[in-house]
């Protein structure tokens, strides 16, 4: 949620702040500014889109090699040019940008009124602006102590860039709790909410830890101190992400171009860690703790939204081939409701971007009760790989379409993995089996190509239904997460009611809803639970609801009882996730692009969700 791009150089700063901040447009956002000084200090920002903000500045004065930019996701108040950051000191001079709540603003702002301060807006960054400009002046410091010291008085999380107008060689970035990136040029830096606006000028960065103030100087010159006032030495990482993975790559969407990804996504995530030959499974990140995860009496798997349900997955994946009892919690609610959690349990905490604070919550709850944590993640260098024991990154490359799909395969496919190394490690998997289930999971990526060739089928499929009002998602052991995957991706991106089911609970209420007005996606590839899903379709049909299948390929059963259906190679029904998800995603996709809606960028929604 919300953006933070600022730039302090010699180049124009205005070119690069909107550039960034289109960057950073998949993050959600309902507003967007920029500061610029050049001598004066001139800030422009509005309700909507980047491109209102770039109309907005035509036939301004936006010149000045210093600035910061800022797309907003509101908490604080309603979308408005009033509420869109940057926002002003009492005075004027100083400018912030703010990723995060301060919790305790209120008793500030009321503080702040009783010396005479007037608000323009309903946020707490500008209480936060006006604090710092305060401080400074009642302790006759710095810009940089002011921040520093304004900082030990909040509560709550930021990542904040501060500009002022008596400093015009250089800028004040702070973060707890929230994202920043520093990119380091020659001569110049950049401070971002996440690498991708930065990638284009530097690979060369900095991650700024938590409770730290960078000072970055116009010279070239950086300090960081901690709140507490301990100097910090910069380590400077350099970047492994390209530029073209940023780019749309001749796809309409980067969602399209992300479901397209998978076959390159999932066998990234498997290199280096599954040998085939050798038999060989390693995820070198939990090296070190193999024998915490063997000797486990429970794992508590946790995560929001679409991670939540590849936890889901691992959950069958771990129990039935490592038989290690696990739980799967959403974050939100684990991090609230004084969960048990003993010394001995470990916790796999997932998230795409790295910085979901729900998530990030309930990994500090976990470790103060003394579990062992692991992370699985995409963002190198984000929050949670920071917060956690050890953990495995997906190497799924940068997801910009906020509708998750190549990262839930990725997330997937690391909890096969893992499964089948602790199986391995503790004996409960014969060589015979686990060669055969390392052999399936290898040909993943080429039969998710099979899928993708149906893609025109699908589109035809999703024209017939793309007015429907409502959807009912079924699936049976493995493939129940995938109907709730399912379920959700059409939610998210063209605001069609949808629900996810176990087909065998439809009976107990779903049911009810059954006409010839609903569409029903039924996942009945092989498996178990097969004549099941097939009595489960028969009873849709005598109730005359319209039945759309996903069935391994060269089924006739189900392909005689369903109105439209969608062929994916057959594989062993516990990878069947990783391929039947696929064909969903398609359809949500076509279906959204077909009721013109925002693919990459729904409403109301952000990619990384930094706050509650």
């Amino acid at each position: 949620m919300c953006g933070i791009m600022a730039y302090i150089g010699s180049k124009e700063a205005y070119p690069i702040l909107i550039k960034g901040l289109h960057r950073l447009e998949y993050r959600g956002y309902d507003s967007a500014g920029v500061a610029l000084l050049d001598g004066k200090l001139k800030v422009y920002k509005c309700k909507g889109k980047v491109d209102d903000l770039e109309n907005l500045c035509k036939n301004k004065n936006t010149s000045g090699n210093i600035g910061i930019a800022h797309t907003r996701w509101a908490t604080h108040g309603e979308p408005s040019d009033e509420n869109a950051h940057p926002h002003f000191s009492q005075s004027g001079k100083i400018v912030v940008i703010h990723n995060g709540i301060i919790e305790n603003y209120a008793p500030i702002k009321e503080e702040l009124k009783k010396r005479k301060h007037k608000f323009i807006s309903e946020t707490d960054t500008e209480v936060l602006a006006h604090l710092i400009e305060a401080v400074q002046e009642n302790e006759g410091c710095s810009l940089a102590e002011a921040v520093r010291l304004s900082l030990n008085q909040v509560i709550g999380a930021y990542a904040i860039v501060v500009l002022s107008r008596d400093n015009p060689n250089e800028l004040i970035a702070a973060k707890k709790g929230s994202p920043l990136v520093i990119g380091v040029g020659n001569k110049e830096f950049y401070a971002a909410s996440d690498a991708t606006p930065i990638i284009e000028y530097t690979k060369n960065v900095i991650y700024l830890g938590e409770e730290e103030v960078a000072v970055l100087k116009r010279d070239g010159e950086i300090k960081i101190k901690t709140i507490k006032n301990k100097n910090k030495t910069p380590y400077i990482e350099e970047l492994e992400m390209h530029l073209e993975a940023l780019e749309k790559g001749g796809f309409p969407h980067f969602m399209l171009k992300e479901i397209y990804e998978q076959p390159r996504s999932i066998r990234d995530s498997m290199r280096g860690r599954l040998n085939l030959e050798k038999g060989y499974v390693k995820l070198g990140g939990i090296a070190d703790y193999q024998q915490t995860l063997i000797n486990a009496k429970r794992i508590i798997i946790i995560g929001c939204g679409t991670s939540w349900h590849a936890g889901l997955v691992g959950e069958y994946l771990i129990e039935n081939i490592a038989r290690i009892p696990v739980e799967v919690e959403y974050a939100s609610e684990f991090r609230y409701r004084n969960p048990v959690i003993h010394s001995d349990d470990v916790v796999i905490a997932i998230s795409q971007s790295g910085e979901t604070a729900d998530t990030l919550a309930a990994i500090e709850l976990a470790k103060s009760k003394g579990a062992t944590i692991f992370g699985i993640c995409n963002v190198v260098g984000s929050s949670i790989p920071r917060a956690t024991h050890a953990g495995s990154y997906t190497h799924a490359g940068p997801e910009i379409g906020v509708a998750s799909t190549k990262a839930f395969t990725a997330q997937i496919t690391i909890l096969a993995l893992m499964a089948l190394e602790i199986a391995k490690a503790k004996g409960t998997i014969p060589k015979n089996k686990l060669i055969q289930l390392l052999s399936e999971l290898d040909s993943i990526p080429a039969k998710v190509e099979e899928v993708l060739a149906t893609n025109k089928r699908v589109a035809a499929i999703a024209r017939i239904f793309s007015k429907a009002r409502n959807f009912l998602y079924l699936g049976r052991g493995y493939t129940f997460p995938v109907a709730l995957e399912g379920a959700l991706k059409l939610k998210e991106i063209s605001y069609i009611h949808a629900e996810g089911y176990p087909a065998a609970e439809m009976k107990h209420g779903p049911i009810a809803l059954i006409d010839e007005n609903m569409p029903v996606v039924v996942i009945a590839t092989q498996g178990a639970s097969y004549e099941i899903v097939v009595s489960n379709i028969q009873e849709i049909k005598a109730r005359k609801g319209k039945v759309i299948a996903v069935v391994t390929k060269g089924d006739t059963v189900v392909e005689e009882l369903a109105d439209y259906f969608i062929e994916v190679p057959e594989t062993d029904e516990r990878l069947a996730p990783l391929i039947a998800v696929v064909p969903l995603q398609l359809l949500s996709y076509h279906i959204a692009v077909m009721r013109g809606c925002n693919v990459d960028q729904p409403r109301n929604l952000a990619k990384s969700v930094t706050v509650e």
